[in-house]
């Protein structure tokens, strides 16, 4: 077991204090003007600009291409309005289901939304707009919604999501957790979370016993798009999450600028394995407003993938998906 001192030099909490929250203040610090790469306050003011410092030290100070920087950098191009992209991209305002924040699209699983925000601000995020205020519960309200999921014998899986689930504290989170593993026909709780990535120190030994303290199978969906996001402090929180028996799993966005390129593609699954994370989602992105800059035409992230399976193991090549709206289940296109 890795000692936690070695992995927490700064809580987690503290990283999110001091996130830069300006888009030039972010370029200044990455010697990089404003001017050469389209940013836009009017962009940041839509959806801000939100990067830790864990993750701002992986972007490359001068480097106007760097992939990390792509995806936390508000640009002009968010302004453009583009036809076939909508503040609700996969109909989740429709699956809001009985009470606010919690959302049931496929059967035997339902998702609860925890939190409001993230330790980071994805640009190309099919959240950027969804309306957290009016899905925000307090304590009681989450033991109501989970009387709907103690009403419905055919949930076996609870997912916690947001935002970023983890942005809620170790001990709510074990409260919450208990009271899941108490309904009897649940079986797995799986948590979709990009904070282990962003801040790593987020994995603590309280949210470690949060997590598998009960009796429920345990699943993380972390989210990387790219293997330079997967530095020392990461592969130390998932060989922590890996020893207390979590189960790994990664999910990527296919991005125009960022990840479009097969042999970026087969180095990020490369790495996801090497540090115990098995490839699982590769996503075509999810048509949000703000974000057309990053697509990727179908038919090349089907080339993308047949390329990564000339290269790779099977176990090694994500699932290409594609989520549509009032689908049962996510799309499989490759």
């Amino acid at each position: 077991m890795i000692p936690q001192t070695e992995l927490h030099i700064c809580d987690w909490r503290s990283e999110l204090r001091h996130a830069v929250s300006d888009g030039g203040t972010l370029l200044a610090r990455l010697q990089l003007n404003p001017e050469q790469l389209g940013y836009s306050a009017l962009a940041a003011r839509d959806f801000p600009v939100l990067v830790p410092r864990p993750y701002l030290q992986r972007i490359t100070p001068g480097d106007p291409d760097d992939p990390l920087l792509r995806q936390v950098l508000a640009t002009g191009q968010e302004t453009l309005v583009e036809p076939g992209y909508s503040d609700d991209p996969v109909g989740e305002t429709g699956a809001t289901i009985q009470r606010p924040g919690v959302i049931q699209k496929y059967r035997g699983r339902v998702l609860l939304i925890l939190a409001g925000g993230c330790a980071i601000n994805c640009r190309y995020c099919f959240r950027r707009h969804f309306p957290y205020q009016e899905n925000r519960n307090s304590r009681q309200e989450w033991l109501q919604a989970l009387e709907h999921v103690a009403a419905d014998t055919s949930i076996t899986e609870v997912i916690l999501s947001g935002g970023d689930p983890l942005l809620v504290a170790d001990a709510a989170l074990a409260e919450l957790v208990a009271t899941i593993a108490a309904i009897p026909h649940v079986r797995r709780l799986r948590v979709h979370t990009r904070l282990p990535v962003v801040i790593p120190q987020r994995v603590t030994d309280g949210l470690l016993q949060a997590l598998t303290g009960s009796r429920l199978r345990c699943v993380m969906v972390i989210h990387s798009n790219h293997a330079r996001e997967l530095d020392a402090p990461v592969v130390q929180a998932m060989q922590r999450l890996r020893e207390a028996d979590v189960e790994l799993l990664n999910q990527s966005v296919l991005l125009a600028g960022v990840n479009n390129h097969a042999a970026t593609l087969v180095n990020l699954s490369e790495r996801l394995f090497e540090i115990g994370v098995r490839p699982y989602y590769l996503h075509l992105l999810d048509k949000v407003r703000g974000a057309a800059h990053f697509d990727v035409p179908q038919a090349e992230g089907i080339a993308l993938i047949d390329a990564m399976a000339a290269e790779l193991p099977g176990y090694l090549v994500p699932r290409l998906v594609l989520e549509e709206a009032g689908q049962p289940g996510k799309t499989r296109i490759a």
